[in-house]
C-alpha cells in the first residue's frame, strides 16, 4: 500500500503547533501539579487505547512497512507498552513522594531538607518509524507519570499510523494533554524549535545533531536516544549453537531495523564455520522462504537500496556473502532482503564503518580478546554491547574495559525491555536515560527545597563580622 501523501506550508505548520504549545502550557500553568489519581487516570486510557485499538494499529504499521510481522508488532511494541503502565502504576506512589536529605545540623538545627518530584510542562517527543508505537508510548508514561503534558511529532515512514493516531487519540485525551502530528515535510525541523520543557529525540545521530542544536537555542533540555555499532562478542567459552540462537532472533528480529540489534559479530578465531552451519540451519527453520508473513519489509526504497548496495560493494571488494534461506537474495516488489552472513568485509566497507539498520550480520574473527576490545574502544561509543559467556570475572572485565549505552549478557537486546532498568546512550549513541524510575526523574524537576527552623544559628553570623563570629568560623572550617 502506498503511503499516503500530504504537503503543508511551513507557516501553516508553525502556526498550528505554537498554538498547540500554547494550549498546552496554558492548561499546565492552570494545573502544575496532577494528583496521582489524576496521573494514573492518564495512564490507563493509555493502555486502554492500546488495547482497544491493537487490530487497527497492527494493521496500519503493517500498512506503513508494506509487510510488518504481527507476532512482532505485538511482542514489540504493543506489549511493552502495556506491561510498561503497569509497572508505572506500580511504583507512581513511591516515585512521586518527596525525599529526604540530610543536613548539617551544626548550623541548621530543626531545618528540613527535601526533593520535591515536580511536573517540568510540555515535553516534545519525535518518533522514529522502526518502533512507532513503542517508542511514542513508552515516553508517553513516563511524561504522564511524571504529571506532564506532550506533544509528539512522527516519522514520514509512519504516515497510516500517525493519521490513525490523530484522528482516534482524541476520543482519549483532550488536546491540551496530548497532541500528535504527521510528518508533512518541514514538521520535524520546526518542532525542534519549539520551547519545549524538554525534548525527547530518536533517531540517527545526523538528525540528534540537527535536532540538539535547535533546541539549544531555546536552551531545551534533551533526551538522545541515537544509534551506533553494537557488537556482539562470543568468548571462547561460550556454546557456540546457544549464542547462535539467541543473537540471530534479534538480529533478524523486525529485519534488522533496531538500533539496538547486534551490528556485527565478533567469533574466536576458527569458530566461524561452525557458526555460519549452525546458522543456516536455524535461519531456515524460523524463514523458510522470503515473503514469509513473519519476515519484516525494509521500510522504503531508499533504505533497501542502501543495504543491497553495500552488499554488492562488499562482494565485489572480496567480502564472501552468506544467504542464509534459499531464494533469491532480496526482492525489491516487497522489499525484502533475505537474512546474510558477511565474511571477510573490508575494514572501510559501510557494512563495518556504518550501521548497517538491516538483516545483514558482518562476522569477526580474533585472537585474543584485545582485539575486538581495542576495536570497540577505538570507535564512537555504541548503545549496546553484548557479551556471551558464562566466565564472570571474564564479563566483568568487558563490562569495565569496554563503555556502552547498555549491556545484555549472554543474550542481545533484552536489557532495553527490562522497565526497572534506565534505557541509554553514551557519547554518539545518545545522552540521557529514561524507562523506569530514570524515566519520571527524566521528566520531572527533582526540586530541592530547603525549609529553615523557627531559630538559625546563622543569624549569629550577620555582618558585621565579629569575634563570634570569626571563631564559630574557624571552629566549623578546622
Amino acid at each position: 500500500m502506498s503511503k499516503p501523501s500530504t504537503s503543508v506550508p511551513p507557516e501553516q505548520i508553525r502556526t498550528e503547533l505554537e498554538a498547540t504549545l500554547r494550549l498546552q502550557r496554558a492548561a499546565y500553568f492552570e494545573h502544575p501539579v496532577p494528583t496521582l489519581e489524576q496521573r494514573r487516570d492518564d495512564l490507563l486510557k493509555l493502555q486502554t487505547f492500546l488495547r482497544d485499538n491493537k487490530e487497527a494499529l497492527i494493521s496500519a504499521l503493517n500498512a506503513d512497512y508494506g509487510n510488518r510481522s504481527r507476532h512482532e508488532t505485538l511482542f514489540t511494541e504493543i506489549f511493552p507498552a502495556i506491561d510498561a503502565v503497569n509497572h508505572a502504576l506500580k511504583h507512581l506512589k513511591k516515585w512521586m513522594r518527596p525525599q529526604k536529605r540530610a543536613i548539617d545540623l551544626r548550623n541548621f538545627a530543626g531545618a528540613r531538607n527535601r526533593v520535591i518530584p515536580q511536573p517540568l510542562g510540555v515535553v516534545g517527543c519525535i518518533v522514529p518509524w522502526n518502533f512507532p508505537i513503542n517508542l511514542s508510548f513508552v515516553p508517553l508514561i513516563y511524561i504522564f507519570a511524571a504529571g506532564n503534558r506532550a506533544m509528539v511529532k512522527m516519522s514520514e515512514n509512519s504516515r497510516h499510523l500517525a493519521r490513525f493516531l490523530i484522528s482516534k487519540l482524541p476520543e482519549y485525551f483532550p488536546r491540551e494533554k496530548l497532541a500528535f502530528f504527521d510528518e508533512t515535510g518541514g514538521v520535524g525541523v520546526e518542532f525542534s524549535k519549539l520551547r519545549f520543557d524538554h525534548l525527547l529525540f530518536t533517531g540517527s545521530g545526523q538528525t540528534g545533531r540537527a535536532v540538539m542544536a535547535a533546541a539549544a537555542q531555546n536552551l531545551c533540555p534533551v533526551t538522545l536516544e541515537l544509534g551506533g555499532k553494537s557488537p556482539a562478542i562470543v568468548c571462547k567459552d561460550y556454546p557456540l549453537r546457544k549464542a547462535a540462537e539467541r543473537l540471530l532472533f534479534v538480529k533478524f528480529l523486525n529485519a534488522g531495523q533496531i538500533c539496538t540489534t547486534v551490528d556485527h559479530l565478533y567469533l574466536p578465531k576458527g569458530a566461524t564455520a561452525e557458526f555460519v552451519t549452525t546458522a543456516k540451519s536455524l535461519v531456515a527453520q524460523r524463514y523458510a522462504q522470503l515473503d514469509s508473513a513473519d519476515f519484516t519489509s525494509i521500510i522504503d526504497e531508499r533504505a533497501f537500496r542502501r543495504l543491497t548496495t553495500a552488499l554488492e560493494e562488499a562482494q565485489a571488494a572480496g567480502a564472501t556473502l552468506i544467504q542464509l534461506i534459499a531464494g533469491k537474495p532480496w526482492d525489491p516488489a516487497s522489499r525484502k532482503i533475505a537474512p546474510h552472513l558477511v565474511l571477510n568485509a573490508p575494514a572501510n566497507s559501510s557494512l563495518l564503518t556504518r550501521e548497517i539498520f538491516g538483516p545483514i550480520l558482518p562476522i569477526l574473527e580474533y585472537e585474543s580478546l584485545e582485539e575486538p576490545i581495542a576495536a570497540i574502544n577505538g570507535g564512537p561509543r555504541p548503545l549496546a554491547i553484548y557479551p556471551f559467556s558464562n566466565d564472570k570475572k571474564l564479563v566483568q572485565s568487558l563490562l569495565e574495559r569496554i563503555m556502552s549505552g547498555g549491556v545484555s549478557v549472554n543474550d542481545a537486546l533484552f536489557h532495553v525491555g527490562q522497565h526497572d532498568l534506565p534505557f541509554g546512550g553514551v557519547g554518539d549513541s545518545g545522552m540521557g536515560h529514561y524507562h523506569g524510575y530514570e524515566g519520571f526523574v527524566t521528566f520531572s524537576k527533582m526540586r530541592p527545597v530547603f525549609y529553615q527552623a523557627s531559630f538559625s544559628a546563622v543569624k549569629f553570623l550577620w555582618p558585621p563580622y565579629g569575634k563570634f563570629a570569626t571563631k564559630y568560623l574557624n571552629f566549623l572550617t578546622r
